[in-house]
C-alpha cells in the first residue's frame, strides 16, 4: 500500500505574489487582493481561484456559486491562525466546492472545532490538501444530498479540544456519503481521525500512525452505522489512548444508518511498539452482518466483536 507523504511546505511571506498582477488571489485575468474578493466576485457563478505562494492570514465565506480553490504551487499556499465566523478557514454553502494543493495550520476558535474547512452545503472535494496542528481538519454540518471526497491529502496534529467536547481529523455530519483515498492520518491530539455520520462510507488506501497520538480514540468512527467499504488501509495503534478497546465502530451511538453488507477487507493494522493493550479491530453496536475479510492483524489484535 502506497502511504502518502508530507508535503515539503514553502512558508513564504505574502508579499512573494505571482507576477503579473501583483495580486496574490487570481480569478482569470482579475487580481484580488484578498480571498474574501474573489470569492465575492465569483458570486453565484462558476470559477477557479488561483492562489499565490504564501502563508495568509485571512478566511473566506463562500455562500453561492461553485468554486475551486487551487494552489499554484502545491503546499507553499498556507491559511493559518484566522476563522470565520468562529468556524474555520474556508466556510462553505454554496452550490459545492473543490480544495487543491492548500495547507491549513493552526486554525483554533472558542468552542474548540476550528477547522481548515468547515462544508455546510453541497458538494466538497478536496486533494493533495494538508491540514495540520488544528482543532479539526474537515468539519460539516448537515446535507442529506451533499457528497465529500478527500484524496492525497494529510491529516496530522488534530484533534485538542480544550473544551472537551471532541474535535476530529475530519467530522462528517448528516452528509449523503463520504469518500477518503490515499490519504494519512498522524499524530492525532484527541478525538477520532475519522468520524461520520453519513450513511455510505469509503475509506480506501489510506494510512492511520497513532504511534505518536496523544489521548486518541478510534481510528474510524461509524457513529450512527453506514453501509459502504473500509479496504487496503494500513492502521498502527499508539499506546496512548483515550479510548483503547477498538480501532472501526459501527454504530456505537445508534444504528440510524443500515450497516447490512458493510465490507472492511484487506486493510493491515498492528499494536505500535510497547503497547499491551488488546483492542478489537471491528467493534459492531449495530447488531447487523458485516462482511470482514482478508485483513492482516498483528498479536493482540481481535478481529471482530459485538458490542452493546
Amino acid at each position: 500500500m502506497r502511504l502518502v507523504p508530507l508535503l515539503i511546505l514553502g512558508m513564504t511571506s505574502a508579499a512573494a505574489l505571482a507576477q503579473g498582477s501583483g495580486q496574490p488571489f487570481m480569478v482569470g485575468t482579475r487580481g484580488f487582493a484578498t480571498l474574501q474578493a474573489a470569492v465575492s466576485a465569483i458570486g453565484d457563478g462558476e470559477g477557479t481561484i488561483r492562489i499565490a505562494p504564501g502563508t495568509y492570514r485571512e478566511c473566506a465565506i463562500q455562500g453561492a456559486g461553485r468554486i475551486s480553490y487551487v494552489a499554484t504551487e502545491p503546499g507553499k499556499v498556507v491559511f493559518t491562525r484566522i476563522a470565520c465566523e468562529g468556524k474555520a478557514a474556508l466556510v462553505l454553502r454554496g452550490r459545492g466546492a473543490s480544495v487543491q494543493g492548500i495547507v491549513f495550520s493552526h486554525i483554533e476558535v472558542g468552542d474548540g472545532n476550528g477547522a481548515g474547512i468547515r462544508i455546510e452545503k453541497g458538494p466538497l472535494a478536496v486533494s493533495n490538501a494538508m491540514f495540520l496542528d488544528s482543532q479539526s481538519g474537515i468539519l460539516s454540518a448537515e446535507d442529506p444530498n451533499g457528497t465529500v471526497t478527500v484524496d492525497h491529502s494529510t491529516f496530522s496534529g488534530l484533534g485538542n479540544d480544550p473544551t472537551g467536547n471532541g474535535a476530529h481529523g475530519i467530522y462528517m455530519g448528516r452528509y449523503k456519503s463520504l469518500r477518503v483515498t490515499a490519504c494519512r492520518f498522524e499524530r492525532g491530539q484527541g478525538g477520532h481521525y475519522v468520524k461520520t455520520r453519513a450513511p455510505y462510507v469509503e475509506v480506501l488506501d489510506s494510512s492511520f500512525d497513532d504511534s505518536h497520538g496523544h489521548s486518541t480514540n478510534y481510528m474510524i468512527d461509524l457513529s450512527n452505522g453506514a453501509k459502504g467499504r473500509i479496504a487496503g488501509n494500513e492502521f498502527v495503534f499508539g499506546r496512548d489512548k483515550d479510548n483503547h478497546s477498538t480501532l472501526i465502530t459501527v454504530a456505537p451511538e445508534g444504528a440510524k444508518n443500515d450497516s447490512s453488507g458493510l465490507v472492511v477487507e484487506n486493510n493491515r493494522a498492528r499494536l505500535a511498539p510497547g503497547v499491551d493493550f488488546k483492542p478489537v479491530f471491528v467493534g459492531n453496536w449495530s447488531g447487523e452482518p458485516l462482511v470482514i475479510r482478508g485483513n492482516i492483524l498483528g498479536a493482540g489484535i481481535t478481529p471482530t466483536a459485538r458490542r452493546f
